[in-house]
């Protein structure tokens, strides 16, 4: 299983990464993200929280991308995540926030 952090262009995201010190972590953000690093597979971009159907997408991205675990490091990420805890638990996938 993955992990997934988001806000990969904070500080807090690499920090996080290195205090995980685990291979299977994958940075993600919504905002802008160099297009190299989106093509090596090491940042996913993810979908923007204003979205209606944002934790649906982001549930969608992590079945797909086999993801277990998710830091939402950005205020409104974490409330809607926190808000659609439930479903997220039905596929065994634990949001920290």
């Amino acid at each position: 299983m993955n992990v997934l952090i988001t806000s990969a262009n904070s500080v807090a995201a690499h920090q996080l990464k290195n205090k995980l010190n685990a291979d299977n972590v994958i940075l993600g953000d919504y905002m802008d993200l160099p297009e190299f690093m989106v093509q090596s597979g090491k940042m996913l971009r993810l979908p923007n929280p204003t979205s209606m159907a944002y934790s649906h997408e982001v549930l969608t991205l992590c079945l797909d991308k086999n993801i277990g675990k998710i830091y939402p490091l950005r205020e409104e990420e974490a409330a809607l995540l926190k808000e659609a805890e439930q479903l997220f638990k039905e596929y065994n996938i634990e949001i920290y926030t």
